[in-house]
């Protein structure tokens, strides 16, 4: 494993050595001393294996592609935003819009995360240890959301097509969002979830949400709605 220290070479030192690898490139990072800087192991495009030890700030892992990074400590705004694959888990908890307008992989929070967590999703799963805050799921597009614990205020507010898992409190649904029945199907995906995250949790427990549909096209008869 080789040794990367951002106190040392900076963000750019460090983002430039994993970027200038060949895209088949399998080796392994350990970036010490993060000192909560922004945009750590940002558009890596190589299936490496980086693991961050320290807090980090904002857009960690953002536009990944291929890689798994876990970051040992707390992560800031906009962690994994625009994920395209891969794997990101964070030991922590992490701030607003982890996951945003991701498109693939997995991410994974041990902890909480704040509000907008998996905003305007496109693919991604995201499977949060904790709780999330509020507006979580906007305009999430498709993909996956488990929450083991509770959700904040306006959960899934215009979602389109992903679903939503809860084990916990739902402190209010967003527009057009409702809760819908588990089928067999979502029990099986949820724990296929839930063992990729390495998380311990009942499938049994979790309720489902999603779209109900009405905000896809204007109807006058939902006026009140928009």
């Amino acid at each position: 494993m080789e040794i990367l220290d951002l106190k040392k070479i900076g963000v750019r030192g460090v983002n430039s050595t994993l970027h200038d690898l060949p895209q088949d490139s399998r080796q392994n990072f350990e970036i010490q001393n993060p000192q909560g800087q922004h945009s750590i192991a940002c558009g890596l495009d190589a299936p490496l294996i980086v693991e961050i030890k320290g807090h980090v700030g904002f857009y960690c892992g953002g536009m990944n592609k291929f890689a798994k990074i876990m970051v040992t400590g707390h992560a800031g705004v906009g962690l994994a935003e625009n994920m395209m694959s891969g794997n990101i888990r964070v030991t922590g908890n992490a701030s607003e819009s982890a996951g945003a307008t991701a498109h693939g992989g997995l991410l994974v929070i041990e902890g909480n995360a704040s509000s907008r967590c998996g905003i305007s999703m496109k693919g991604v799963d995201i499977v949060v240890g904790g709780s999330v805050g509020h507006m979580s799921g906007f305009m999430a597009q498709s993909g996956n959301l488990v929450i083991c614990g509770d959700a904040g205020e306006a959960l899934g507010d215009s979602i389109y097509e992903t679903k939503i898992f809860v084990r916990g409190e739902v402190s209010g649904l967003g527009a057009d969002c409702i809760e819908k029945e588990m089928t067999p199907e979502h029990f099986s995906k949820l724990s296929e979830l839930l063992v990729s995250s390495g998380l311990k949790a009942d499938p049994a427990d979790f309720r489902r949400y999603g779209s109900a549909r009405k905000l896809y096209n204007f109807d006058i008869d939902n006026a009140d709605a928009y």
